[in-house]
Parts: C-alpha cells; sequence; structure tokens
C-alpha cells in the first residue's frame, strides 16, 4: 500500500471503532453537586431587595404617595 492508502487506512480504522461506541456514554459525565453559579449570599441578597423592593412599593401605593 501507499502512504496515503495506508494512513487512510487507519483513519477508517479509528472512525469504525467510534461508531460501535455510539450511544455508550457513562451516566456521571456531569458533576452533579452543589456547583451554584451563584453563591447563596448573593442570591440572598437578591431575594432581599427583590422583595424588599416589592413591599416598599406595595406599602408606598397604598398610603397614597405617588412620587
Amino acid at each position: 500500500m501507499t502512504t496515503s492508502r495506508c494512513l487512510a487506512h487507519r483513519k477508517v480504522e479509528g472512525f469504525e471503532k467510534n461508531i460501535t461506541k455510539r450511544g455508550a456514554v457513562p451516566e456521571m459525565t456531569t458533576t452533579k453537586g452543589n456547583d451554584y453559579l451563584v453563591g447563596p449570599l448573593v442570591l440572598g441578597f437578591f431575594v432581599f431587595v427583590v422583595i424588599g423592593s416589592s413591599l416598599f412599593q406595595i406599602i408606598r401605593t397604598t398610603t397614597g404617595g405617588m412620587a
């Protein structure tokens, strides 16, 4: 065989091995755990600001203060 045929034959064999492995993905490919994108303190602060501002707005509208 020539060099290019030999190289092509090796590549084809490699791809054929991969074809038989398709769908055989291990169950633990992703890490499941406590990897939060946002820390609990930042999340708590965000909830505090959102709920606090909504309560402040409700109190302000019920007392009749329009500013």
